[in-house]
């Protein structure tokens, strides 16, 4: 995959959920985790953290957004149910990238807002776990920007037809 991406929460409260988006983070690579605001530790999500990300990806904690520092050139991205969201499937992911979910039961801050480059949001007709959340959009980044082109047609597939390798000196 091409760039580099952090993922987070503002405010996050359920260990069970910071353990999983650490986790998720760390299956898809990402160069580091963060919380805003949250009175959980890395520590209290060994639970559902079964990779041990901690031991592997940097864990950043900030107790307010005014305190959060990212790596120059990383757009802050919020991800939130949002008027002036743009949909994810449609959102074209920087190269270098924080992801910034809510909390449980709320919305990003108006100060985290304020910071976000963009908002996107998940074209679901209410919202998902954070965790599942995060799930979506790092998939949805790794499409976008990690190479991988899209297979066979669904008819190709019901025929039974192979992708043919690409040509020579192509990628």
């Amino acid at each position: 995959m091409r760039g580099y991406f952090g993922v987070g929460s503002e405010r996050i409260s359920k260990q069970m959920n910071l353990g999983a988006v650490m986790r998720t983070a760390h299956a898809f690579g990402a160069s580091f985790i963060f919380t805003i605001g949250s009175r959980l530790k890395a520590r209290e999500a060994m639970l559902a953290d079964t990779s041990k990300s901690a031991e592997h990806v940097p864990f950043y904690e900030w107790a307010s957004v005014d305190e959060m520092t990212l790596p120059r050139k990383c757009a802050l991205i919020g991800v939130e149910l949002d008027e002036r969201a743009v949909d994810l499937p449609t959102f074209p992911h920087p190269l270098n990238a924080a992801y910034l979910l809510g909390p449980e039961k709320g919305d990003l801050s108006d100060a985290a807002k304020a910071r976000c480059a963009a908002i996107v949001k998940i074209p679901t007709r209410f919202c998902v776990n954070l965790s599942v959340a995060a799930a979506i959009v790092l998939y949805d980044r790794m499409l976008a920007l990690g190479g991988h082109e899209r297979g066979l047609s669904i008819a190709g597939l019901r025929a039974g037809a192979k992708k043919e390798p690409p040509a020579k000196g192509r990628l």
